[in-house]
């Protein structure tokens, strides 16, 4: 028998990782990712501080935008801990406040701050501005599990730990327009578009979409301002990390079914990079828009 997860063991396993345990009203604790080596994935902490303060959130109000900072790098192998402040209350919104945080030795150290707003839905003036980008449906393209392996295969004193963090098996299954970050080795347009989707069916609860939602806006983000200079992460060319990220849900969208990820990087210079995403649903209706800044630099190498 295969060792190989299925699709919907990889789903139910991100599941898991994004279903945070509570310890009282205002505490919740976020388990690590099985397996996980090194630092903490930033969405799997985005999303799991979201769980958090959707838990703590007035019955009957749905998340409309969150905004995070990126405090230090999490470990994996320690749980992560969510303390949430309820900061504000009212008929229309409310408002709710995460400081995630680690043990290190003895003490606990905070790793990432969360403000989520909340809103009781209601009707109101409509428009979208931008239609979405006319790119190849998603059935045209090769899954990025593909690239991957045309990419390993010809990439050069690749690592056995290399190749099996880029080959290992994911539960948000992309596809993607053109050429990545870690694809791309000559200077292009600061812009790139992915579609994504759980590879299984999930729950219907709303917070764990909106939670996935927030889990896979952290891939792709940042390598779009490494587009125009030709370099990427995969082949040890740059250091980076996030230092801030936002969400706005403008409607709501289903995780597992295609959404389209549009990013452009308007912007990058004194050592960061600042990128947009909009993510739209099949009918072309945008669902989220994202924004993050993050630290870019040239990997300086060792001599001697």
């Amino acid at each position: 028998m295969s060792d190989t997860p299925t699709p919907e063991q990889l789903v139910a396993g991100l599941v898991r990782l994004l279903t945070v345990e509570t310890f009282g009203p205002d505490h919740a604790t976020g388990h690590p990712q099985i397996g996980g080596q090194g630092r903490v994935f930033g969405g799997q902490v985005i999303a799991q501080a979201l769980q958090a303060a959707q838990l703590a959130a007035p019955e009957g109000m749905a998340a409309h935008s969150l905004h995070a900072y990126f405090l230090r790098g999490g470990k994996e192998g320690p749980p992560i801990d969510y303390a949430i402040a309820r900061d504000f209350d009212g008929r229309s919104f409310a408002n709710r406040r995460v400081v995630a945080s680690q043990m290190e030795g003895e003490t606990r150290t905070p790793i990432l701050n969360l403000t989520a707003s909340f809103q009781r839905p209601e009707d109101g003036l409509e428009h979208q501005a931008a239609p979405m980008p006319d790119v190849a449906p998603p059935e045209d393209l090769k899954s990025d599990m593909e690239q991957r392996h045309i990419f390993v295969d010809a990439m050069p004193n690749i690592t056995e730990n290399q190749r099996a963090m880029m080959l290992r098996p994911r539960p948000i299954e992309m596809r993607t327009s053109g050429k990545l970050h870690w694809m791309n080795s000559e200077p292009r347009e600061p812009s790139a578009h992915s579609w994504f989707r759980t590879a299984a069916p999930l729950p219907d609860d709303p917070a764990i979409h909106r939670a996935v939602i927030a889990y896979a806006s952290d891939y792709t983000l940042l390598g779009t301002a490494a587009l125009p200079h030709g370099l990427s992460w995969m082949r040890g060319e740059l250091n980076g990390a996030s230092l801030d990220h936002a969400i706005w849900f403008h409607r709501p969208a289903r995780a597992d079914e295609w959404l389209l990820y549009a990013t452009d990087s308007p912007w990058s210079g004194a050592g960061r990079g600042f990128n947009r995403g909009s993510i739209y649903n099949r009918a072309g209706e945008l669902v989220a828009s994202v924004a993050q800044e993050g630290v870019v630099r040239r990997r300086v190498r060792k001599s001697g």
